[in-house]
């Protein structure tokens, strides 16, 4: 870190679509804080929806970005030591409601993040908690380190669908998401787990990964009968968050099974509720995760338990964010886009 900067690089949303690199100030350290050299920052579809628009609580002039991976310049008054590489837990929680109370921040009244909320990791440095950062173990690519917080997602998703061994699991979408609940839920013991995608590039990376994968001229429900003698998969996630998944979500479960919500809809979506009383399905819904599942997720990758390196991942420099939201928009080059301040060289 240069000594006494008093600017930075940062990408800034600034209206529908349009997104500028610019020097902004310094980040105003609060006491007891800790000021973060971010290395990498993925990109997600909420990032997307942003850009675009489509976020109900962003404003103009946010510095995007919660997929934090980086190093702390100035630690905190607790938590990570100078020089420690971290990931970051982006959730903002009141405190106050009846779900923080009960211990549930994540499901907070008036849940926010950094990145949307407050400024996020697309800039060089940002200032955060100390209570929301994690240590990366010694050893893990930072680049692979960037991939916790989606993860964690994953985590959350399959520990709370309780993934028993033998299980055969269905997952709707092979974006980020849906591949990592799908590793996830493979480690956790299924014996199967099936994935749809209507990207052929990206069914060829989830046979890659191992994992069995609806044709393209095939559905979901018909490929989960296929190898369940007719009765359904145990679990079916929806990793899509697209209405026309949703008929599958019913349909590929069999009696007795449990549906659960991952992606996050933008618009409500029929369901077939016939269905879910005639064959006793449970209906889940899942949002980000806990504390403890950002803690396993990093287990996981510190572990090699996944295999993550063979996600593919696509890096840009920050000064190309533009060129970064496209790639991920597109999704036919790589499974995960970063960007990283550093220019290339973190």
């Amino acid at each position: 870190m240069p000594t006494n900067p008093t600017t930075m690089t940062a990408a800034v949303w600034d209206a529908a679509d349009t997104m500028s690199v610019r020097d902004l100030p310094l980040p105003q350290v609060p006491p007891g804080w800790a000021l973060v050299r971010v290395l990498y920052n993925g990109i997600c579809g909420t990032d997307l929806a942003i850009v675009h628009g489509a976020h109900p609580r962003a404003e103009a002039g946010l510095v995007p970005g919660h997929e934090i991976v980086g190093t702390v310049v100035s630690p905190g008054d607790s938590g990570p030591e100078a020089g420690a590489t971290v990931v970051v837990e982006p959730l903002i929680s009141c405190g106050d409601c009846r779900a923080c109370r009960a211990g549930a921040t994540h499901v907070c009244r008036d849940l926010k993040l950094y990145g949307i909320d407050a400024p996020g990791g697309l800039a060089e440095y940002v200032a955060l908690p100390p209570a929301v950062l994690h240590r990366l173990p010694d050893g893990v690519d930072p680049r692979v380190g960037a991939l916790v917080e989606p993860l964690a997602v994953a985590v959350h998703a399959v520990s709370t669908a309780r993934v028993d061994d033998g299980d055969v699991v269905a997952v709707a979408g092979g974006g980020p998401i849906g591949v990592l609940t799908a590793l996830v839920a493979r480690h956790a013991g299924a014996a199967r787990v099936i994935v749809s995608e209507p990207s052929a590039w990206r069914r060829e990376v989830l046979a890659d990964l191992g994992l069995t994968v609806v044709p393209g001229d095939r559905t979901l429900t018909d490929v989960v009968l296929e190898h369940t003698g007719g009765e359904g998969a145990d679990l079916t996630f929806d990793a899509a968050g697209h209405p026309a998944v949703t008929p599958e979500l019913t349909a590929a479960t069999r009696v007795l099974g449990s549906v659960v919500v991952v992606g996050v809809h933008k618009a409500p979506a029929p369901v077939d509720l016939r269905a879910v009383c005639f064959k006793e399905l449970s209906v889940r819904g899942v949002r980000v995760y806990t504390r403890a599942d950002v803690v396993r997720a990093i287990e996981l990758v510190a572990t090699d338990a996944l295999g993550l390196d063979r996600v593919p991942v696509q890096v840009f420099p920050l000064t190309e964010v533009s060129a970064a939201v496209a790639a991920a928009a597109d999704g036919g080059a790589a499974l995960k886009v970063l960007v990283t301040p550093a220019g290339g060289e973190a």
